[in-house]
């Protein structure tokens, strides 16, 4: 009989650890990824100019790019400003969600690979073969390769505001509600499920929602960046999103469309919706410990906690099936009216102690 497998787009090196980053130029020159040292960095012009200060005397060859936001024209005008440049052996990706994705865009256009050096962990981007990126219609998501390197450096995460840990929790966990939403699709409509692709999404969530540690421990924030880079990988193996998006993304980006100027943060969002999408498939209990799990964090799990009313949050479920039209979740299952969404949230209320 032949052994069949297959290959799995994966990043060649991915180091986390407090210090990683001092070491970045060895394990890319050790790595084959670049020994020259030729390199096009992508930075913010806050923490990330702080940082080519730190990095620069280690890399002289290396080109330095301020990336002015997260738009698709910053994407495109990196490119364009990186093809000027000269040649490179990668791009690097130094700062936090938005930097990134740019990088990943940049680097798909040019033709080059992607490091991905991630300086927090507000959600599940910095390792998938995603770049989302704002446009003129508003928000699009475009196919890019994977990084070939991802580097955490704990002692540069603890550095960041712990908002933006907290937001990586919310995302991680999500994944839980998400690969719940995937199996119901699959009983329904028959969708089908790539069983390793949510074993990594779903044990990456696991960990986090089941890790007795804080934010200030180095061994939870080890067990949160990799449970991120295992979700982004997990979103190359079945070729979508749909490992680490259901009712709860769907819910979010609601809140992003309805109220652009008053949205909390990704992970905020999507946590609150996990924890609400599992209540209303009647996972009771696996609820109440994620909306505890998420108080623990200093996360939010009632709409009051991040600024909106109940019937505004009735308004957000009630829209979100259309945000991702032709996906199946226990939204589109239920089909509620307004009345039955205002009952089925005042049920989660009471049922996680508002």
């Amino acid at each position: 009989m032949p052994v069949l497998t297959r290959l799995i787009p994966s990043p060649l090196v991915v180091d986390i650890r407090p210090g990683a980053l001092n070491d970045l130029a060895v394990v890319l020159a050790d790595q084959r990824i670049s020994a020259s040292g030729k390199l096009a960095f992508a930075i913010s012009g806050g923490s990330g100019a702080a940082l080519r200060d730190r990095l620069a005397p280690a890399l002289p060859g290396a080109d330095w790019y301020e990336v002015g936001g997260g738009t698709l024209d910053d994407a495109v005008s990196l490119a364009d400003a990186m093809k000027r440049g000269g040649r490179y052996d990668a791009v690097v990706g130094l700062g936090g969600g938005k930097i990134i994705d740019c990088a990943k865009f940049a680097a798909a256009r040019v033709g080059l690979p992607l490091v991905a050096v991630a300086t927090n962990l507000s959600h599940d981007g910095l390792c998938s073969p995603v770049a989302t990126l704002d446009n003129d219609a508003g928000r699009g998501s475009y196919g890019v390769p994977n990084p070939i390197a991802v580097v955490i450096d704990l002692d540069v995460i603890r550095e960041a505001p712990v908002r933006f840990v907290r937001s990586g929790i919310g995302d991680a966990v999500s994944n839980i509600s998400c690969i719940a939403d995937w199996e119901l699709s699959n009983r329904e409509t028959g969708e089908a499920i790539d069983g390793l692709a949510a074993a990594m999404a779903r044990q990456a969530g696991e960990a986090v929602l089941r890790h007795p540690g804080g934010v200030g421990d180095d061994s939870f924030l080890t067990v949160l960046a990799e449970g991120l880079v295992l979700t982004g990988i997990s979103m190359s193996v079945a070729g979508d999103s749909r490992p680490a998006s259901g009712a709860c993304h769907e819910i979010n980006h609601a809140f992003d469309l309805l109220f652009p100027k008053r949205a909390a943060s990704h992970g905020e969002q999507v946590g609150l919706g996990a924890a609400f999408a599992m209540h209303l498939r009647g996972a009771h209990e696996e609820s109440a410990h994620m909306a505890e799990v998420l108080r623990r964090h200093g996360l939010p799990v009632l709409p009051r906690e991040i600024g909106f009313t109940v019937e505004e949050f009735v308004q957000v479920v009630e829209f979100a099936p259309q945000t991702r039209p032709g996906r199946y979740t226990i939204l589109e299952h239920l089909a509620m009216s307004t009345h039955q969404i205002k009952d089925a949230y005042a049920d989660y209320a009471k049922a996680i102690g508002s």
